[in-house]
């Protein structure tokens, strides 16, 4: 397979799984140690090729008495050709002969050779016909096969191509029935929709097959079918969902269609399977502000705290802390999970836990700690020490959330005296030589507080050998976020003269003024408030201006970021106490801009303003002076 091909349909969903479409023949090395089911399925298959259609039925009846779940009988029927004939036999137009073919093909397809094998003779296509029957059976055995072949991408690729996705969303076009007392032809119809949805959920793996599913029809379908009684119906469709959930237009879609509602309720289901589906829809969907709105209006909070309890099941807990963890991006579902005190069930799981829990545990920490309340909850309940201990990792996702919890809980000075005893901000430090981006400014970003809340915190940088010239380096990132979170934390380092006079030796004046040509509002706040602390060491005014740094900032006044204004205007103000810098500031037309920034509510924002002005306005009156004596 080309590479291109692979991207084509490379999927998003972190729960996909490939197959290696070329794995080892696997079967036993000598023919003697074969039992004798190897040499009966043989001899079944000759039958078959018989052509006689009674041997052919009973030849498949016999066949299915023997153990197919086996690797040595399904790897029988593949040996002596057996694949082909069972895939001859569904172009035939005897019922009976499709039917058993179809039976046998669905449990040996369980096999990733045999699945494979089925794509290479063109058996896919052929099931992906038979879906147009009328034999209600039929469709149900050929969906059910499908759903597991398209276990790797050229599978689910092939499916895509001939149509499948359509005619799969087509079998789900059925009203579920709510009564228990179903007549037989409702049953088949609902088994028929069961069929589609379970097939639609091994496709719907490939991004390629989300939007096929999509433009087929498929959302209002999956969101009727999500109203059924069945779990048996619920977790196929639940499962499609959420792996459709990682594309935004799925995540609008399953809220405008009143799908949030159904997850929910679904959560107090006694089946831990579709609790698990349901928990990573809403993981999913739970990206956007509006889901996390619905799950705290539907009352998915107290069902999800409840679900903690059960982490015996490691696939549920994962997905429940994921769901969690995203709702807790809002401070308003804080304040729900604060009363049902899932911080502290939170804080418990922090140990003895696969990484994929940890990340999320770790993350709605994180979330959580944004309230100052919650910081203390955490110090109370021991989980200052194991969030600490996280930061040895090397999982770089569980990294990324857990320097985010740490740096929320150093905004608590006793939390941060506990940090600084386990040696916390030297691991943070340590983080900064990552290779993930990502790691680097989380780090980074939780090294600020650290800074501020420590006691003595210039002889604490110092401390790190090396450390002020990592950071300072870290200024020639391509990356605006390890960037900007870089420059937070030396506008921190820089209120220490010492450390100052050190990084100006490392030369952060010029670096700093390699970056204010961004247009970046978050990284021009940062860097602005870096370059108003830099300019408190010896020539570094001067520095910034003959670095060109000073024209760029004027050009920041037209943000329309209030922050960005103020840390820019006491950057300007810092500058223009260099005469210099103030005729370049009046040439670029900063007055005009801070005039009418003297008349804002943000006093920080009037005072530098005003006294930037006054600056300026002082040279040209002393320029005066000199010319007319």
């Amino acid at each position: 397979m080309s590479l291109r091909l692979e991207d084509e349909d490379e999927s998003d969903s972190s729960s996909e799984s490939e197959e290696e479409e070329e794995q080892l023949d696997r079967r036993q090395e000598a023919s003697m140690d074969l039992p004798s089911e190897y040499w009966q399925i043989q001899k079944l298959i000759k039958y078959i090729k018989s052509g006689n259609p009674t041997a052919t039925v009973i030849a498949l009846c016999c066949m299915r008495d023997f153990n197919l779940a086996q690797e040595t009988c399904q790897l029988a029927m593949k040996d002596v050709g057996g694949l082909e004939v069972l895939i001859n036999l569904l172009d035939t137009d005897d019922i009976k002969c499709k039917i058993g073919s179809l039976k046998i093909l669905k449990e040996i397809s369980h096999n990733s050779q045999i699945r494979q094998s089925i794509v290479d003779i063109g058996g896919l296509q052929t099931m992906v016909n038979i879906l147009d029957s009328s034999e209600k059976e039929l469709k149900c055995l050929a969906a059910e096969t499908i759903a597991n072949i398209a276990k790797f991408r050229r599978a689910r690729r092939t499916v895509r191509k001939h149509n499948g996705i359509k005619k799969l969303v087509g079998l789900m076009d059925c009203v579920p029935m709510r009564s228990a007392n179903l007549s037989p032809a409702q049953e088949k119809d609902i088994e028929v929709a069961r069929c589609g949805a379970l097939a639609l959920w091994s496709c719907s793996k490939s991004r390629k097959n989300k939007q096929a599913i999509r433009k087929a029809g498929g959302i209002p379908l999956l969101a009727r079918l999500l109203k059924s009684p069945h779990e048996n119906m619920l977790i196929p469709v639940v499962g499609t969902l959420q792996e459709c959930a990682s594309e935004a237009s799925y995540r609008l879609a399953i809220q405008t269609e009143k799908m949030i509602e159904d997850l929910v309720k679904n959560l107090n289901s006694d089946n831990q399977e579709l609790q698990m589906h349901c928990a990573s829809a809403i993981f999913k969907c739970a990206e956007d502000k509006e889901t996390r709105d619905l799950v705290r209006q539907y009352g998915g909070l107290h069902p999800l705290d409840i679900l903690l309890g059960k982490s015996e099941n490691k696939e549920l807990l994962a997905a429940v802390t994921g769901a969690i963890w995203k709702c807790s991006i809002s401070q308003e579902n804080v304040a729900i999970l604060q009363e049902l005190r899932t911080i502290e069930t939170l804080v418990s799981l922090l140990s003895n836990q696969p990484e994929e829990v940890l990340i999320n545990v770790v993350g709605a920490l994180g979330e959580c700690c944004q309230e100052p309340a919650n910081r203390a909850i955490i110090r109370k309940t021991s989980g200052i020490h194991p969030l600490v201990q996280l930061l040895t990792g090397t999982n770089q996702p569980l990294l990324i959330n857990v320097t985010r919890a740490v740096g929320a809980c150093a905004m608590d000075p006793e939390n941060m005296g506990i940090i600084d005893h386990l040696d916390g901000v030297r691991l943070l430090w340590s983080l900064l030589k990552n290779s993930n981006s990502q790691v680097q400014a989380s780090a980074a970003w939780a090294i600020c507080p650290c800074i501020e809340n420590v006691k003595d915190a210039g002889e604490m940088v110092r401390s790190f050998v090396g450390g002020l010239e990592l950071i300072v380096n870290l200024l020639k990132s391509d990356d605006n976020e390890v960037l900007a979170s870089v420059c937070a934390a030396i506008s921190k380092i820089a209120k220490d003269e010492e450390n100052l006079a050190v990084i100006t030796d490392h030369g952060v004046v010029p670096l700093l003024a390699n970056l204010t040509s961004t247009t970046d509002d978050k990284l021009r706040k940062n860097l602005a408030e870096a370059i108003a602390c830099c300019c408190t060491w010896g020539s570094n005014r001067v520095a910034f201006g003959g670095a060109q740094a000073v024209a760029p900032l004027v050009r920041y006044l037209k943000s329309k970021d209030a922050l960005v204004h103020r840390a820019t205007a006491q950057a300007l103000y810092q500058l223009s106490l260099a005469p210099e810098n103030c005729i370049t500031m009046h040439s670029n037309g900063v007055v005009k801009p801070l005039v009418a920034m003297v008349g804002s509510t943000d006093t920080f924002l009037q005072v530098a303003a005003a006294g930037c002005i006054s600056n300026i306005r002082q040279l040209a009156l002393a320029n005066e002076k000199v010319r007319y004596g």
